[in-house]
């Protein structure tokens, strides 16, 4: 019996030793490799539950089959193919191919978007379009709440289901833990659709946990369409009326032809969650709006089980091709290497970067991991921006006045490696002031860091937990 804890023992390192291995074998990028290791090494017997639970590959994974992935793109492909005088500027061809050859993202043109920066913007405007649906809606979010707001919102849903709308809803299981089962299951009973997105639930508590549905994507009738980084939740108004920080946000209402391709981006989800192939040419109708303007966009998704990082190396592109300026929104900033490479390539190189986060985050954890990124990104001559009028949770990128971006993805090892996001690319002029002008604005509510003296000389022990947290910014 003496012997019993030596073959515990044993075992331990055996059980150590095959997950090291297995994670080299993944050929992941070697930060995140080393991070695993030393959690594993350094943190006995919870280290082997995090790496369960967060730190599995999925990449290589195939949930949907290519056969039903063509099939749900194929009606796509024909409102592709009868779009007249479709012109790419040689400048953007390289980008859009980029993410056409990656995940089908299809460029369409002659759109329009209508941009909201907070929920007392947003939600009325939702509403409206929920009050206008006669065919079916189509609704995905990361956070789906059980406050006034989410309940006014499941109101309105289930009075359209009682009307004979279709109704489909898909919520992330994770960002919706605090959500009772109770709250979804009266929509169902009103007859909407509602699948929630991987469900983590014991004795199924795996990685799973670990790889969420961010996007926040709504289709009204096939022909307009919201998308952005808010979610539904009474924290993106509540701060106005109580006299607390505010969420800052942008989201925005898209209509024309771009509405298609995130009516795929719903119904591939779709299948995903359950299961359940809807290609009908109903969903895909003609557009009312009589919009010619030229203004090309790609809807492009991403996720941990694609083969590639598509929005990262989006973002990368463009940071590498910058002639003038890149500006960019962030709540959070833990960048992968080839966006930090990319960031102080392209400010070394005479281009105006500013990075935009907000002065506090949510999360003071993150908040600290992400503060030695930011002092290796000013070491090379980028802007950083400390956003002070509410916490900013806005997504959005705007470089040399013609291409820009707007949705889900925030700029961190997360978003870009973990999570499932969406984001619209915009290859026109017009949006990219638009966008700019948003940026600008929010930063007449900032101070820049170098400004900020409690920041500039942090003492030791702060900038070694700064230096420690990094370490696990790859897991955060």
């Amino acid at each position: 019996m003496i012997y019993i804890h030596w073959i515990f023992l044993l075992i331990y390192i055996m059980v150590i030793v095959s997950i090291i291995v297995t994670i080299l074998m993944d050929n992941r990028q070697p930060a995140k490799t080393m991070a695993w290791v030393m959690v594993l090494l350094f943190v006995p017997v919870a280290g082997i539950i995090l790496y369960i639970f967060f730190g599995q590959n999925t990449r290589k994974m195939r949930f949907i089959s290519q056969r039903s992935l063509d099939q749900l793109s194929k009606r796509q492909m024909l409102e592709f193919v009868e779009q007249r005088e479709l012109r790419m500027p040689d400048k953007f061809q390289s980008l859009v191919r980029l993410f056409t050859n990656q995940s089908l993202a299809l460029p369409f043109k002659d759109n329009e978007a209508e941009f909201y920066t907070d929920g007392y913007q947003f939600f009325p405007a939702l509403l409206q379009a929920i009050s206008r649906a006669r065919h079916h809606i189509h609704l995905e979010t990361y956070i789906f709440d059980d406050d006034p707001l989410g309940r006014l919102i499941a109101d309105a849903l289930i009075q359209k289901a009682k009307e004979g709308v279709e109704i489909r809803v898909i919520y992330d299981d994770v960002g919706c833990w605090r959500v009772p089962s109770a709250f979804f299951e009266r929509m169902k009973k009103a007859g909407i659709d509602v699948c929630a997105f991987m469900p983590v639930k014991f004795p199924a508590f795996t990685s799973k946990v670990n790889y969420r549905n961010h996007r926040k994507v709504c289709v009204i009738d096939g022909i307009e369409g919201f998308t952005g980084g808010i979610n539904i939740a009474l924290r993106y108004v509540k701060g106005m009326r109580n006299g607390t920080l505010p969420w800052r946000d942008t989201h925005m209402r898209l209509r024309g032809s771009i509405v298609y391709a995130l009516q795929r981006a719903f119904l591939v989800d779709w299948y995903f969650v359950d299961r359940t192939l809807v290609t009908n040419r109903k969903y895909y109708p003609p557009m009312p709006w009589k919009i010619s303007n030229d203004c090309l966009a790609q809807m492009v998704t991403s996720s941990p089980i694609a083969p590639w990082p598509d929005i990262m190396q989006g973002y990368v592109r463009i940071l590498l091709e910058a002639k003038s300026y890149v500006y960019m929104e962030s709540p959070y900033f833990l960048p992968t290497e080839p966006v930090l490479f990319a960031m102080r390539t392209a400010a070394l190189a005479g281009v105006d970067v500013r990075l935009m986060v907000p002065r506090h985050s949510d999360s003071h954890l993150l908040e600290w991991a992400s503060l030695s990124y930011v002092v290796e990104t000013l070491a090379a001559g980028v802007k950083i921006k400390l956003f002070e009028g509410g916490f900013n949770h806005s997504k959005l990128l705007v470089a040399d006045d013609e291409v820009s971006t707007c949705g889900s993805t925030n700029i961190d090892f997360r978003s870009f490696e973990n999570n499932f996001e969406s984001n619209v690319f915009f290859y026109d002029r017009q949006m990219a002031l638009r966008i700019k002008e948003l940026y600008m604005a929010d930063e007449a509510q900032s101070v820049d860091f170098n400004d900020v003296d409690t920041l500039r000389h942090r003492p030791y022990l702060h900038r070694l937990t700064e230096s420690l947290f990094r370490l696990l910014a790859p897991l955060l």
